[in-house]
Order: C-alpha cells, then sequence, then structure tokens
C-alpha cells in the first residue's frame, strides 16, 4: 500500500471484518509503526467513524457496537483494480463473460459516488487488454467448482475427456489453476495415474465433490508446472540445443514455450524443446543474442541454415 488514504481506509475494513484487533496486529498488517496506527485511527474518528480504543500496551481497537459501514467505499487504486479486472474477465474464455461483466459493471456504478463512476468507465471505453485468444469457451461450472476444491482441500470426482475423445473418470487433488496462452488449466494429484498431472478445464465435463481432504504441498507453484508440462509435450521433433550463457540470462530471452531449461556442468545451458514445426524453432532460435550449439535432431540445422538464407536475401534485397 502506497497512499494514506488508502491505509485509513484498510484500517476501517480490517476493523469491520475482524471486530476487534489489537494496535500491533494492524501495524503488522499495514507495515507501518504502532504510532502511525494511532494517527490512522485518529484520522477515521475525525471523518466520524466511532471507534473504541482500550488503554494499555497491548489494547485494542474495536468499531462501537451496532456501526455498519457504507455499502460500497472505493479508492481509486481499487476502482481501477475492479475495472481491470473486469475487463480481463471478457477476455479468459468464460462462458456468458460479457453479460456478467456488463452486470457486475452495473451494480457498481449504482453504488458509486459520480467521480469514482467516471473513472471506472473510463477506464472500460480507453483500455484494452491482450488476453484474448481463448481456443475455447469454458463451461464457468468447471472452474468455480475446482477452484472451491482447491481452496476447501476438498477431493473431487472428474469426468474428463481426452484428447482422442477418451472418457475416463478419475479422483483428483486440485492444487491450483492456471489461465496460460488461451486456456484454463487445472493443476494436482492424478490418483488414476497416482501422480501430478495437468487437465485442461475444456475438457472436463463434470466435478462432484467427494467426502475426503488433502494436503497441499507448502509453496506449489501451479503456473511453473503448467509451464514445464507444456513445454514438455510429445511433438513430431525433440529438439535440444546448448546455449552459451547463464541461466538466468537464458530465462530472461526465451519465452517458457520454447521449452525446459537446466544447468550443464561445466558453463552453459540446456534447451530441451518439443516442436511440430522446426522451422518456427529456427526463427526462435536466431532471435537469441548469444551463441548456440544444435545438438539434435539434424535437421534443425537444415531449418536454420534455411533461415539464414531468407534473412540474407531480405539484406541483399534493393
Amino acid at each position: 500500500m502506497s497512499r494514506p488514504t488508502t491505509r485509513v481506509l484498510t484500517v476501517l475494513e480490517l476493523l469491520q471484518t475482524h471486530g476487534r484487533m489489537s494496535g500491533s496486529e494492524l501495524a503488522r498488517r499495514l507495515e507501518v509503526d504502532r504510532r502511525t496506527v494511532r494517527r490512522y485511527i485518529l484520522k477515521l474518528e475525525e471523518l466520524g467513524i466511532p471507534i473504541t480504543a482500550e488503554r494499555g500496551r497491548d489494547g485494542a481497537y474495536m468499531l462501537v457496537a451496532g456501526f455498519k459501514l457504507p455499502p460500497m467505499m472505493f479508492t481509486d487504486d481499487e476502482v481501477l483494480a475492479l475495472s481491470v479486472g473486469l475487463l480481463a474477465a471478457r477476455g479468459m474464455g468464460l462462458s456468458e463473460a460479457a453479460p456478467a461483466v456488463a452486470s457486475a459493471q452495473a451494480k457498481l456504478e449504482r453504488v458509486m459516488p459520480a467521480p469514482l463512476k467516471r473513472r471506472v468507465r473510463a477506464v472500460d471505453e480507453s483500455v484494452t487488454l491482450d488476453i484474448s485468444g481463448s481456443r475455447a469457451t469454458l463451461d464457468n461450472t468447471a472452474l468455480v467448482a475446482l477452484s472451491a476444491a482447491a481452496q476447501q482441500r476438498q477431493r473431487v470426482r472428474l469426468s474428463y475427456r481426452a484428447a482422442r475423445d477418451e472418457d475416463t473418470e478419475r479422483e483428483f487433488d486440485t492444487y491450483g489453476l492456471v489461465w496460460r496462452g488461451g486456456r484454463w488449466y487445472a493443476v494436482g494429484v492424478c490418483h488414476l495415474r497416482q501422480g501430478l498431472r495437468t487437465f485442461r478445464l475444456d475438457r472436463v465435463r463434470a466435478v462432484q465433490s467427494l467426502d475426503m481432504s488433502f494436503e497441499r504441498p507448502d509453496g506449489f507453484d501451479a503456473l511453473a508446472h503448467v509451464t514445464l508440462a507444456v513445454a514438455s509435450l510429445p511433438r513430431a521433433h525433440a529438439v535440444e540445443v546448448r546455449l552459451d550463457t547463464d541461466l538466468a540470462t537464458a530465462r530472461r530471452a526465451i519465452f517458457a514455450t520454447l521449452g525446459v531449461l537446466e544447468p550443464m556442468d561445466g558453463g552453459g545451458v540446456r534447451l530441451l524443446g518439443q516442436t511440430e514445426d522446426l522451422d518456427w524453432f529456427a526463427r526462435e532460435l536466431s532471435r537469441l543474442p548469444f551463441a548456440f550449439h544444435v545438438q539434435q535432431p539434424e535437421e534443425m540445422r537444415a531449418a536454420l541454415e534455411a533461415q539464414a538464407r531468407r534473412l540474407l536475401a531480405l539484406a541483399r534485397a534493393t
């Protein structure tokens, strides 16, 4: 939080939510000292918010019994977050996203003061997010059910249709959901295959909650797992390239979809990728700012030579 006004309103939201909070807890949440918390409390009282303060070093603050916040109070930053979030929802492959966004925005505008309403409309009319490209419309039911299962650590029974139109039933522990490359994915433990698996949500036919719980590993990175799973999918050509650079530089220069990066003994980085189109892979390699060496397949070298001839012809053209 960067603005004092935002922090003052956050104190109000915390007291409304928790009822009673100590000064030290408020200071920890806001990442400020206790003296600053007292200034925020005084500011709220100046605004007419009735607050009771307990005496003593460990005293707490609470709203006067019966006091309720108005239905909606937003800072400028919160309005921006809501507006951009509504814009993003339109392009994320959700069924009925457009009418849902319009309905949500209309409800928000009904309770907003005129200046905030104008800011919401300004964002909606002038900001464009390039997150379209969804290749399948997702039934919202699967996303809602699996996100709830992940939050509650509840196992589900998943009805799933694979790429070859094969229908399967499996028990599944949802660790997380990811939007990537125009599709939604669910990541977790599949008890049919006895291991971590990634499933496309547009292929989920049904989700049934089970009376069983699970524990998710601390720090599990669902996005990293999906990125690795997509990059490792078997395709027509397996490519291995040695990069003359360090791992951090390679990660900055290479799109995650190109392949998996591994540090090599003695220096350098190994790039392992899968592709249906060697010419596309050659174009991606040709833009790298450091040297590289193709290990396999031999056809990759031919594709690079063809790319070099094309660029040379373009450079010499009048």
